[in-house]
């Protein structure tokens, strides 16, 4: 079934493998995206469906060094670019919206940027700089409820650029502990307003962003990306997940988005999702749902064969294998990922991974 058309009344795909969003930290002038990114997206264009790496609604948004953003011009252009090149290989692509929120570092952002989130207290650990090198994560400012309209447009704007620039449909990213999750997780979000304090308030935000999205470019090109048991950037499960996280795809599922994309990162240490919660949000959202950590071809298979998923996300395959589904049809070997350049600048571990054709 992997190798298989997907056929749905507002995407077709011609197989049912995800390239998953990857950061990789090449859009070195302005964070805009750039002719570089074009190629690596097209040589990965066999994906049934690509969703990019993350991509800032917001200069607020951009706490990584290099990570392109996609709220001017310049971007629009630059992304057009991609699009363009995976287009013309007959693929499919999505754009993922990602705002950073209090993961980041004033270094990183351009001038009149400053790093916010659900509370004033800075995500643990220490984040990478160009300018100055490892350095504590900033703390971020609290933000207010005008922030929170703002934040709202932001992601808005950036979705009708997204049209704009050819992408096919809009990703949101809600997991992995970036500011859509940073409101959702019981552990981060310790607001006592209207967008926290209780599970509907902490999914609050989540639910205005995916309503504000579709309503600015229809809810057929949405799609929401979900960790609830994922501990990076230090969230973590927290009491009554399972039932906060059923309410909102219920809620999202009214909203008519086209996918729910759920991560599980047991297979790099995290807890695993329980297979039971895995099957309550696939009965709970009407709409495509992908399945996401650690998947093989005999595993993907199986995933799509039992109805657990409609689609398979891969990851680090892709990465050094852009002809990723061409090998796992012919069972062939997988190049393995040079760790060392996932977040350099330039080309080396980047475009110049061999094929099987050579």
């Amino acid at each position: 079934m992997l190798f298989e058309p997907l056929t749905a009344p507002f995407l077709n795909l011609g197989n049912r493998t995800v390239m998953a969003p990857m950061t990789r930290n090449r859009a070195v002038e302005a964070n805009t995206p750039n002719a570089l990114m074009a190629e690596y997206y097209a040589q990965r264009a066999s994906a049934g469906l690509i969703v990019t790496e993350g991509t800032s609604p917001s200069p607020n948004g951009l706490g990584y060094a290099r990570i392109p953003g996609l709220f001017n011009e310049a971007q629009v252009r630059g992304w057009q670019l991609v699009t363009d090149a995976v287009h013309a290989r007959g693929g499919k692509i999505f754009v993922q919206l990602m705002h950073t929120g209090r993961v980041g570092h004033v270094a990183n952002l351009p001038v009149g940027a400053e790093v916010l989130g659900p509370m004033g207290s800075a995500c643990p650990g220490e984040i990478h700089t160009d300018a100055q090198g490892m350095q504590p994560h900033s703390t971020p400012r609290a933000m207010s409820l005008i922030d929170l309209s703002a934040v709202i447009d932001e992601y808005v704007h950036s979705a009708r650029l997204a049209v704009e620039a050819g992408f096919d449909g809009v990703e949101l990213h809600a997991a992995n502990g970036y500011l859509i999750e940073q409101f959702l997780n019981g552990n981060v979000n310790q607001r006592t307003d209207a967008y926290g304090g209780s599970a509907g308030g902490r999914n609050r935000l989540a639910l205005e962003i995916a309503r504000a999205t579709a309503d600015a470019i229809g809810a057929d090109r949405i799609g929401i990306r979900l960790s609830p048991y994922g501990v990076f950037n230090s969230t973590g499960p927290f009491p009554d997940v399972d039932a906060q996280y059923l309410a909102l795809v219920r809620e999202l599922s009214t909203l008519g988005l086209l996918y729910v994309h759920l991560l599980d990162h047991s297979a790099m240490g995290a807890p695993a999702v329980p297979a039971a919660f895995k099957s309550q949000l696939r009965k709970a959202f009407d709409g495509l749902f992908i399945l996401a950590g650690g998947f093989d071809r005999a595993s993907a298979e199986k995933a799509l064969s039992d109805k657990h998923a409609d689609l398979i996300a891969f990851g680090r395959p892709f990465l050094a294998n852009p002809d990723l589904v061409a090998r796992l049809q012919a069972a062939g070997p997988l190049n393995p990922v040079d760790t060392s350049s996932l977040y350099t600048p330039g080309a080396e571990g980047y475009i110049d991974y061999p094929t099987l054709a050579g």
